[in-house]
């Protein structure tokens, strides 16, 4: 089927689905605490219900009891065709409801927004997802290539129970898939007057939370104490904090500082011996934001843990550092901790994960670009690599390079990136309307 002979199947009925799949999504707490204290379960029960009403088979797989994913796929036309993976979290982060305007379980929509706890992040994709398929089955459309839907369980802690799980024990379950989408890609970043940009996603810094220890000598807090546990961590904390990484420029970063810049007029020669980032990054305006926290490696010391009592020496301290790696950076991000943590503090990584980089030459990436242009014409998508991680570093393990492609049509002054984790979570009606038009549209031509 040529690609102008593809129907364009969101309707009324679609348009309001996503609505209420993103609100009534919403309504089911499934908080992740970490260490395990999280139930998807409720939340993935519903999908199952919304996909086997339009017969799409789901298979739900447990880890342990509560930790529920659901999987199903969709047969394309082209069975020589790679398969495509679509794949959302069902987990949130913990919210305080006196914090809120409205209460962040509620789903509520007020004034065309969606309130509550996963409106970003990320039960929005999750519904809108189940909205395109479920016009699909209706109207009898099928796409090109596979569809593998998956939607998981603790994206928001270690994913340990969710695509981890998945890629090491039901690898069969992805079998055939070459590329997946997912996540924070695809929304309106309004870079100045008229000027809108959608950046995809082509890569992600990789995770690497650090544990840092400091041993001493214990004693009485009155006394002369050279070997002081907290003095030792505090001092490593405090020059990783204050470390000035060198700049580390990935392919998908080269390519979205050219393509800003060109989209502004300002030559850039990212490749030149003398190119200065910085320098760049200070012209870019509001789009420098896109592309600042991915040029380097970073470590935000973030925990701090010692003693029991004021006048108490303790004989250890401890630190928790929130790292991150480009690809590529890996050596250069161990050699600095080792240097900055110095002799007397030892490091180890409490939690790690690769960094990704993911083709923009690509038959799929063009799709995705051409798919939100063409639902908002004047705009301009562009790459970019996310400065934090999602489940596409554990569905890397079976060979599927992951993007970002998340779309909504966002209203200047609305900050899509600053609700991620924070209060008064929210997302317009019409975005959601447009994420249904934009998904629809590239799926189909994947």
């Amino acid at each position: 089927m040529a690609d102008t002979d593809r129907p364009e199947t969101i309707d009324d009925r679609t348009l309001d689905e996503v609505v209420r799949f993103t609100s009534e999504l919403i309504r089911i707490d499934t908080t992740n605490r970490g260490g395990g204290d999280c139930s998807e379960r409720p939340a993935a029960e519903y999908v199952a219900e919304m996909l086997g009403d339009v017969e799409i088979e789901p298979t739900l797989l447990e880890r342990s009891p509560g930790r529920t994913n659901v999987v199903a796929r969709i047969e394309g036309t082209d069975p020589s065709a790679p398969a495509l993976l679509v794949h959302g979290h069902l987990d949130v982060v913990p919210a305080e409801p006196a914090d809120w305007t409205v209460h962040p379980f509620s789903g509520e929509v007020r004034d065309g927004v969606v309130w509550g706890r996963g409106a970003i992040d990320m039960k929005n994709m999750d519904a809108m997802v189940l909205a395109v398929v479920r016009a699909w089955a209706r109207t009898g459309v099928r796409p090109r290539r596979d569809i593998v839907l998956a939607f998981t369980a603790d994206e928001e802690d270690s994913a340990a129970w969710g695509s981890g799980f998945l890629a090491e024990r039901h690898a069969d379950l992805f079998e055939g898939c070459t590329e997946g989408i997912s996540e924070s890609g695809a929304f309106t970043f309004h870079a100045g007057p008229g000027s809108r940009i959608y950046p995809i996603a082509a890569g992600e810094r990789g995770t690497a939370w650090l544990k840092l220890t400091a041993h001493g000598r214990a004693g009485h807090g009155s006394k002369v104490n050279r070997d002081n546990a907290v003095s030792r961590l505090a001092a490593a904390v405090a020059r990783i904090g204050e470390h000035r990484w060198p700049v580390r420029l990935t392919p998908t970063v080269k390519a979205a500082l050219t393509e800003l810049a060109a989209l502004q007029g300002i030559p850039a020669e990212v490749d030149a011996a003398d190119f200065d980032v910085d320098a760049l990054l200070a012209k870019l305006g509001p789009a420098a934001a896109l592309i600042e926290p991915t040029v380097r490696n970073s470590a935000n010391p973030t925990v701090l843990e010692a003693g029991y009592k004021v006048n108490v020496i303790p004989g250890s301290a401890t630190a928790y550092v929130d790292g991150r790696m480009l690809p590529g950076g890996e050596e250069e991000f161990h050699d600095t901790l080792d240097r900055l943590t110095g002799p007397d503090v030892e490091w180890e990584f409490h939690h790690r994960e690769r960094p990704l980089e993911a083709p923009i030459d690509t038959p799929t990436y063009r799709a995705m670009r051409a798919a939100v242009e063409h639902f908002d014409p004047g705009a301009h998508a562009v790459p970019y690599c996310m400065s934090g991680g999602t489940d596409a570093k554990q569905f890397s393990r079976l060979g599927i390079a992951g993007y970002g492609f998340s779309p909504l049509r966002l209203p200047e002054g609305f900050d899509y990136q600053a609700l991620y984790h924070a209060v008064d979570e929210r997302v317009p009606v019409e975005a959601l309307h447009f994420g249904v038009r934009v998904l629809d549209h590239f799926l189909q031509r994947a």
